[in-house]
This record gives structure tokens, C-alpha cells and sequence, in this order.
């Protein structure tokens, strides 16, 4: 019975810490994270230059601009030389075309980057409410132990057999957790790339006027 009683306490712990927590931050029930949901952003956020023109919109349509984009946004490349990438860019393109196209690469990254922080926090809620259900499974079958355990003619090798396999879904579960909670600062990561890639932009467009 103590052996089940660790199990469900390890259950109920790697469930309801994280979920309490975030419950302090969010109005949302559902979502596990410390970290505010925020589903988007908004480009106020991130930018403090000049308002962008419609023509930016068109970012996709300009070869040069769109693989630029895809580089910087890739969090495998350091901060640094994605910076580097953005100012040398910028230092090819003709005086006359600079502010358009800067404003094309701005919104490019904007548009990308908050896409793919959406897809990471819809991915983080559906882990989470997967984990809710595991959670509700192994309860059962830590349940279902002590039942079959409290039996007088109980097979003990049975027993042994389903404790086993519970203990092991319960570290795969803990594990899971711990994820988690890594996770959860993917969406802020990708805001604070967003932001200082903006950043590198307006710096850029300022120095060239």
C-alpha cells in the first residue's frame, strides 16, 4: 500500500504544482505554464519604428527577403549572427530601396515568428492536456493495484507484475512533466529572438538616415 500511496502522490504532485502555478498568472485553466498565454503577439510589442507600409504585407513574394527571413527566425542560429545577417543585408540593398525593404523583412519576421510561437503554445496545451489524462489513467490502474492487492487470494506475481508497470508509467509521465516545463519558455524565447531581431532593424534603418 505505501508503494501505491508514492505513486499517487508523485502523480498528484507532477499534475497540480505546475498547473496551481499557472493558475496564478492566467485566466485560462487549462494551460500549464507559469508564463502569461498570450496566443499572439502584436507588432507594437516588438517594433518601435516607423508604421510599416501595406507594400511590407508582400514580404513572401520577395525571393531575397523571405530566405533572409527564414534564417534569422531559426533559433539554431545565435542571436548574434543573425544580426550580423540582417546588417549585412541591409548594407546590399541600394539607398532607395532600403526602408521598403527593411520594412518587408520586418514584417516577414514578425509574421513567421509569431506563427510558429502560436503553433508552439497550441502544441504546449495539447501536451498538457494530455498529461491531464495520463494523470486520470494511472490513478485508475494505481487503484485497480490496490484492489486487486487487498484481495486474500491475491496471484502475487500479477501484483508485482502491474506495480512494475505502473511505476515505470509513472516515471514516463514525471519525465513528461519535467518537459514541460522547459517548453513553456519556448514561446517567451521566440518573443525575446522577435524583438531583438526588430531591434537590429530599426538600429539599421536609423544609422542609415
Amino acid at each position: 500500500m505505501e508503494r501505491m500511496g508514492l505513486v499517487r502522490s508523485l502523480v498528484a504532485a507532477a499534475v497540480l504544482v505546475p498547473h496551481a502555478s499557472a493558475m496564478a498568472a492566467n485566466t485560462d485553466p487549462d494551460w500549464p505554464c507559469v508564463q502569461r498565454k498570450v496566443p499572439q503577439l502584436s507588432l507594437g510589442q516588438v517594433w518601435n519604428g516607423p508604421d510599416l507600409p501595406p507594400a511590407a504585407k508582400d514580404w513572401s513574394e520577395d525571393p531575397l527577403v523571405s530566405a533572409l527571413v527564414e534564417e534569422v527566425a531559426a533559433r539554431r542560429l545565435p542571436i548574434a549572427d543573425a544580426q550580423k545577417k540582417i546588417r549585412d543585408f541591409a548594407a546590399s540593398v541600394p539607398v532607395g530601396q532600403l526602408a521598403p525593404k527593411m520594412a518587408m523583412l520586418e514584417q516577414g519576421m514578425f509574421d513567421h515568428m509569431d506563427a510558429e510561437r502560436s503553433h508552439v503554445i497550441t502544441g504546449i496545451s495539447r501536451y498538457a492536456h494530455r498529461q491531464l489524462e495520463m494523470a486520470a489513467e494511472l490513478r485508475k490502474q494505481a487503484s485497480d493495484v490496490d484492489a486487486l492487492r487487498a484481495k486474500p487470494d491475491a496471484d502475487q506475481d500479477e501484483v508485482e507484475r502491474r506495480t512494475d508497470q505502473l511505476n515505470f508509467a509513472t516515471r514516463i509521465f514525471n519525465e513528461r512533466a519535467q518537459s514541460l516545463t522547459y517548453v513553456c519558455d519556448v514561446p517567451t524565447i521566440i518573443e525575446q529572438r522577435l524583438y531583438q531581431l526588430s531591434k537590429t532593424v530599426s538600429e539599421t534603418l536609423a544609422a542609415k538616415k
